[in-house]
């Protein structure tokens, strides 16, 4: 089989790119060991993401919003403190001009909404399941051999994409190194329900611990997000849901309501995973690939969907060999400042708050009482969803990936 690009990965960050490049008229193989809607599949499990507004705009040129839109519940507000302290900040949507600073939608939704997408394109090959049994790189192009259905194939590509997650195998076959920075945390994810209605209200709460993130769904319950210190979380994930929800009370506090009944637990833990560069010969890495994030403040999965909306955009303007040396730099050089400003943003949250020295915690509460009287830092932050410099990708413009 000969393609253009192959795609190793179709979680949320493939399968948008492998969605973007459908109509282009280029030859796509997307490969991914789990397919939609298995309990294994790491990608759609039951987990949230927020999506900003440029990620609801890129949704909406692979025109799949309509079928995300359901489960999407709007973000009004968002409020930020530091627990035990007196600092905190409220951002409200309606005094930056716009309806919403983003969407909270069940992993689950998206995956749904992009596979349903991927499976109308003819022109899109999938090997799913599909597993990458061996990758040869060179200058002139990528072969690789591919076990689909107890058959193996052989397949060659110009380009070959590595969506395949923080331990890539297609990065490692490219010789990219990669940095990994251990938060020693472990976020425990779970929907609860509450005796008020959240009102469109997310939480972002600073404990000694870690963030701790309560965030609105749209059948009215919530998504936390619960970093714990490593050495705790097995104690955390032990508790039954009724001691859960209190120890969760305590932490979180009242001031969205008493918790009230708890979903399935689930973890993960929280590890900055940084590539030495996001390309290589033929090779591009995309979302977690590239770049695993804390999950503070939301922005991993939207800047991996800028990441897959760019290349998408770089691909079809190709002219042909998708895999040209000048291309894949021009792709990192377009991507460089959004992806280094959003790993200095995430990262440096986590550590500003987890800063337990003496006078740290009164200079971050100053910050954030002056950050809440201050309008152009809250519309600063208020346009974080559209990346923290380079070019904004066509779709995120609302424009078609390709040029007319």
């Amino acid at each position: 089989m000969e393609v253009d690009v192959a795609i190793v990965g179709g979680g949320m960050v493939g399968a948008s790119l492998a969605a973007g490049l459908i109509g282009t008229g280029v030859r796509a193989l997307l490969i991914e060991t789990v397919p939609f809607g298995a309990g294994s599949q790491p990608s759609f499990d039951e987990r949230t993401t927020a999506l900003g507004n440029a990620s609801r705009r890129i949704f909406e040129g692979l025109t799949v919003w309509e079928r995300i839109a359901p489960e999407a519940a709007p973000i009004r507000a968002i409020q930020v403190s530091d627990a035990g302290r007196f600092g905190s900040a409220r951002l409200v949507a309606e005094e930056q001009g716009i309806d919403a600073f983003g969407y909270v939608v069940p992993n689950r939704r998206i995956g749904a909404a992009l596979w349903s997408r991927l499976g109308e394109a003819a022109e899109l090959t999938l090997r799913v399941p599909g597993q990458v049994e061996d990758v040869a790189i060179d200058a002139t192009g990528v072969r690789l051999n591919v076990l689909s259905s107890g058959r193996r194939e052989a397949a060659t590509a110009r380009l070959v994409v590595a969506a395949d997650g923080a331990h890539s195998q297609i990065r490692s076959a490219a010789g990219i190194e990669a940095a990994v920075e251990d938060y020693e945390q472990v976020a425990v994810v779970a929907n609860v329900a509450c005796d008020t209605a959240h009102g469109g209200i997310a939480y972002e709460r600073f404990t000694p611990a870690g963030p701790l993130a309560l965030l609105p769904l749209a059948d009215g319950t919530r998504s936390v997000v619960w970093a714990c210190h490593r050495d705790d979380a097995p104690r955390v994930l032990a508790l039954d849901d009724a001691a859960w929800l209190a120890e969760l009370q305590s932490r979180f506090g009242w001031r969205a309501g008493r918790f009230m009944r708890a979903g399935r637990r689930a973890s993960y833990p929280l590890k900055l995973t940084r590539a030495a560069s996001p390309m290589a010969t033929r090779t591009v890495l995309i979302g977690n690939a590239a770049q695993a994030l804390h999950p503070v403040a939301g922005q991993g999965f939207n800047l991996g969907l800028r990441d897959a909306a760019m290349l998408a955009e770089v691909i079809a303007e190709s002219a042909g060999d998708a895999g040209a040396p000048a291309l894949l730099e021009q792709f990192a050089a377009w991507r460089a400042r959004d992806r280094s400003g959003v790993i200095r943003f995430t990262d440096g949250l986590v550590r500003l708050f987890g800063d337990e020295r003496f006078g740290v915690g009164l200079l971050r509460n100053l910050g954030l009482l002056l950050f809440d009287v201050s309008p152009p830092a809250k519309s600063a932050l208020a346009r974080v969803s559209l990346g923290f410099g380079g070019p904004t990708p066509r779709l995120a413009r609302g424009l078609p990936v390709r040029h007319a």
